[in-house]
Parts: C-alpha cells; sequence; structure tokens
C-alpha cells in the first residue's frame, strides 16, 4: 500500500570538489486510475496522499459533478492504485465530452486546453474580497514555511486554501493541477464556503491553474512565479485576481487590482494612480 509521498534513495552528489555518497529525500510517483460506474475514465499521476479529496475534486473540475452528494459511493484502493466512484445519477456524463486519457503530472503536456467541459464549469467570480500588500505576502510566507515536503525533495507542488488570516488547508503534489484539485475535494467534502477565501500557490499560474481557481470558485489567486498571457486573459474575463513574484520586498497584480487594498485603479484611462 502507497501513503507516503516521499522516499529515500542512496545518491551519489557533487559537491563541487569531491563525489559524496549518501541518502537523499524524493518524491513518490504513484498512478491512480478513476473506475466511474463501472468504466475506465481517467488515470492520474499523483502523489499517494488525500486520494479522496483528489478524485472529487477532479471529477468537479471535469463537470461530472456539481456537489459531492452526487457521488453515490467512492472507494480508493490505495494499494492497487484505483478509485471505484458509483454516481447517483448514472446517466450525467455526457461521453462526447469525455474520453479515456491519461493525464501526467508533468506541467503544459497532461491536458489540452479548453475541453467542453471548462467551459461548462469554469465560472466568473464576483467576490467584493479585498486583501492588503502585507497579508499578500504573509499569506506568501506561511505556505512556503509550511512546504515541507517540497523543502525535503523540491520536487513537489504546493497550494494553499487561505483567508486573510491564514490558511485554512494546504495540499501538495507532484502535479500542480492534482494539488488544486485536492483543495476543490477538500472544499466540496467539507462544504467550505468560497466567498472569503484565496488560493496561494506555489507554481506558475498557467491558464490551467486559473480555470482551477475560477472552477474552486475563489477570486484571489496568489504565486511566487509569474502568469502567461493566456491565464492573464482568462483572469480578466472571470473575475480572478492574479497576484505574481510575490517577494518579501513586493510583487506584482495582473488582473482585478481592485481587490488589493491601496491601489487606486482608473479603470477609464487603465491606469495605476
Amino acid at each position: 500500500m502507497f501513503k507516503e509521498i516521499t522516499t529515500s534513495q542512496n545518491i551519489v552528489k557533487y559537491n563541487g570538489q569531491n563525489f559524496i555518497e549518501e541518502e537523499d529525500d524524493i518524491a513518490v510517483e504513484s498512478a491512480l486510475t478513476i473506475i466511474l460506474d463501472g468504466t475506465e475514465f481517467a488515470t492520474m499521476v499523483c502523489s499517494p496522499s488525500e486520494l479522496k479529496e483528489l478524485v472529487v475534486g477532479f471529477l468537479a473540475s471535469e463537470g461530472v459533478i456539481r456537489v459531492y452528494q452526487d457521488i453515490q459511493s467512492i472507494h480508493i484502493d490505495e494499494e492497487k492504485g484505483f478509485a471505484y466512484v458509483d454516481l447517483v445519477n448514472k446517466h450525467s456524463i455526457q461521453k462526447d465530452f469525455h474520453s479515456k486519457r491519461f493525464i501526467g503530472s508533468c506541467c503544459g503536456k497532461g491536458r489540452q486546453f479548453y475541453f467542453h467541459n471548462d467551459v461548462k464549469t469554469a465560472k466568473t467570480v464576483m467576490t467584493k474580497l479585498t486583501v492588503t500588500p502585507e497579508q499578500c505576502r504573509e499569506l506568501m510566507k506561511q505556505m512556503q514555511e509550511n512546504s515541507s515536503h517540497f523543502q525535503q525533495t523540491g520536487g513537489v507542488h504546493n497550494a494553499a486554501l487561505c483567508t486573510k488570516e491564514g490558511i485554512v488547508a494546504a495540499r501538495t503534489d507532484i502535479g500542480r493541477h492534482n494539488a488544486l484539485d485536492k483543495l476543490f475535494g477538500y472544499c466540496l467534502i467539507n462544504r467550505i464556503p468560497l466567498k472569503d477565501k484565496i488560493i496561494a500557490f506555489s507554481g506558475r499560474i498557467s491558464s490551467e491553474v486559473l480555470l482551477k481557481a475560477a472552477k474552486i470558485g475563489v477570486g484571489i489567486i496568489l504565486s511566487k512565479s509569474a502568469p502567461t498571457n493566456l491565464a492573464i486573459n482568462l483572469a480578466e474575463e472571470l473575475g480572478i485576481t492574479a497576484v505574481g513574484f510575490i517577494r518579501a520586498n513586493g510583487f506584482n497584480v495582473y488582473t482585478h487590482h481592485e481587490r488589493i487594498q491601496g491601489i487606486e485603479y482608473n479603470h477609464s484611462s487603465s491606469s495605476v494612480l
């Protein structure tokens, strides 16, 4: 049975002068196949933790379910790497919009952009939540300080669901989209209200990451890295504030600046005053 998301392995390390044999911490990579109503639906490469949350969040992200109660039963066979899910409504899947596909943990090549279900499930976010610059930096600091598996291995992504005051839940995975799906599943299973929530994220804000935030329903996403141009366009369209390159001395605000306190934004002239 795989439960640990890190393992140890002997390696040879070069320190600039000599080669030294030592034990190193390595991120664990496992495959999980979802069997949906008796039919293979998808296989994900992931870190073997919070698998129920991952499956629930993934199915919601794919438009298969809307709420956790749409699932009649779910059973995770961690040893064999299968998740067996039965839906309440066996006819809810529109098979024309879903197909068997291998979803890798690699960034940028695991999925196509804008499946039909992305159009169906990505929501425009209307939250009036605002945050201060100090809160943005503090939330990113908290996420990084709590990322022990990244500090151990350097091989995982981290995502945290936050309020302005601090972290509500944090999830780790070798796949950045998986980390967000785990948060999505956590929110659905526990019926977490999202109007006052923020996502802090360790990786770059790609279009896929931005769509995940929209599907979850969170209006502010914070990252230590940069967004892509497509992510910026989607964030503008879907009402999400994207903040990147967060460091101790500052950050960049790419979209919907009105949610960051202290910015006086003139929409008519598109200038920051």
